[in-house]
């Protein structure tokens, strides 16, 4: 992951904990998981709404020939 080890992950993970403190932590964690969910939520629809251009615009060329 990244090229990191466990000794840096570690050592990132006390850097955050003193940092945001231990109360903060679960609400931080909490808002990340929304956020991730929102966006991959974004790129699924982005996906639906290009799929759907591309099937009404095939339809609509068929028709003009």
């Amino acid at each position: 992951m990244f090229g990191l080890r466990a000794n840096e992950l570690l050592i990132i993970l006390a850097i955050v904990l003193l940092i945001f403190g231990a109360r903060k932590l679960p609400d931080l964690a909490r808002s990340l998981g929304a956020s991730a969910k929102e966006f991959r939520k974004g790129i699924d629809e982005g996906s639906k709404e290009d799929e759907s251009e591309a099937q009404t615009s095939a339809a609509s060329e068929d028709t003009d020939s």
